[in-house]
């Protein structure tokens, strides 16, 4: 789809949205309240009418994900399956539970604890890096969402002053995250910024629909919901994190996360402000690093808050939706505020949705 239609697509989208804001906010506020305990690190931080100052959750733009279901088989890279699954986990067919009977974020629907029933899969070991990433942007001339609409959300401890002082908005319940022009995966924090010392870094600032794209060019797709937290537990059951439940065991950093308080201070124990490598802290017991923390990873699932009870075959998440899950937490969570780097933890933003902590990682059918 050529710039210009995606344009008028932008366009057509504010006038309509404009309209209906006023009562989907009105509907909003009859809704259940959210946990206090709500996440800092971008749930629900998604694409927004050009309003004085931006909500989480409201008036996302029209999601072009059916565009890159139909990718042009050409431009696939070719890669026998011994080769493509060579940087990849087996994780075998089996029964699993996934989910927990002691959720944090209840209206998250993090539980119930539940059994699914899983073909045998390969989930790739590390977060696609930015190197990575431009291999596929020079193969396909792809042009990510951040890009096409020429901005992005990044927190705002990372820009520079003079990229601070261009800004007027804000998201009004999380203020430190920032709509930057020129932001995407390229220029992580505007247009004064760039990736040339962070190749290895997860790739950021892109989009659901930039996610399937890129896997799809690897003979990959996402992973879905069930099959992430599968993984995220390496063969542990009942545990909080891929580890075990103690966060630092022996004193020792397994995660990219906030350390300090949340959103002034990071004193960086991990070593970290920002992201961190992809092969960076160890891996959990299926060989997978970065798993929590770090930067979000996209699912194939539509959200859904509630989830069927007894043992399932393969669930794939809702049949349609507006938001797709995002599973793992990232860099900018913090027990205190977005205690969402949990296997069982979960959130949600729009297809088109990019931010300064949204990556991901693919997988393949065994």
């Amino acid at each position: 789809m050529s710039n210009k239609v995606l344009s008028m697509y932008r366009v057509r989208g504010y006038v309509c949205l404009l309209y209906f804001c006023v009562i989907i906010a009105q509907a909003n506020e009859q809704q259940e309240e959210k946990p206090q305990q709500d996440c800092g690190c971008g749930k629900n931080l998604n694409r927004q009418s050009g309003d004085n100052k931006l909500d989480e959750g409201s008036c996302p733009v029209k999601s072009n994900a059916e565009d890159y279901d139909e990718l042009d088989d050409e431009i696939v890279k070719p890669i026998h399956k011994a080769v493509l699954t060579a940087n990849m986990a087996e994780i075998k067919a089996g029964v699993y539970h996934i989910g927990t009977d002691q959720p944090f974020f209840v209206n998250d629907g993090e539980g119930p604890r539940r059994a699914v029933d899983i073909d045998g899969f390969f989930m790739d070991k590390y977060e696609v890096s930015n190197a990575n990433f431009e291999e596929f942007v020079k193969a396909t001339g792809h042009k990510t969402e951040a890009e096409v609409f020429g901005d992005s959300f990044v927190f705002e401890g990372l820009l520079s002053e003079k990229t601070k002082s261009t800004i007027d908005q804000a998201v009004a319940a999380a203020p430190w995250w920032l709509p930057v022009k020129g932001a995407s995966w390229r220029n992580p924090e505007g247009l004064d910024s760039s990736i040339k010392d962070r190749m290895d870094h997860a790739v950021i600032h892109v989009s659901w629909n930039d996610a399937v794209a890129y896997c799809k060019w690897m003979g990959k797709r996402l992973p879905t919901e069930a099959e992430w937290e599968v993984a995220c537990r390496g063969g542990l059951k009942d545990r909080l994190y891929p580890w075990g439940n103690k966060l630092t065991p022996n004193d020792e950093h397994r995660t990219n996360i906030w350390q300090g308080e949340f959103p002034t201070n990071n004193t960086e124990e991990d070593g970290f402000f920002g992201t961190s490598p992809v092969t960076y802290f160890p891996p959990n017991g299926y060989d997978i690093y970065n798993i929590v923390g770090n930067v979000w990873e996209w699912t194939s699932d539509w959200w859904q808050p509630s989830h069927d009870v007894g043992t399932l075959k393969n669930p794939k998440g809702a049949v349609s939706g507006k938001d797709k899950v995002k599973k793992g937490g990232s860099y900018l969570c913090h027990h205190s505020y977005c205690y969402r780097y949990r296997c069982a933890s979960r959130s949600q933003n729009t297809p088109d949705t990019s931010a300064g902590n949204l990556g991901f990682r693919c997988a393949v059918s065994a």
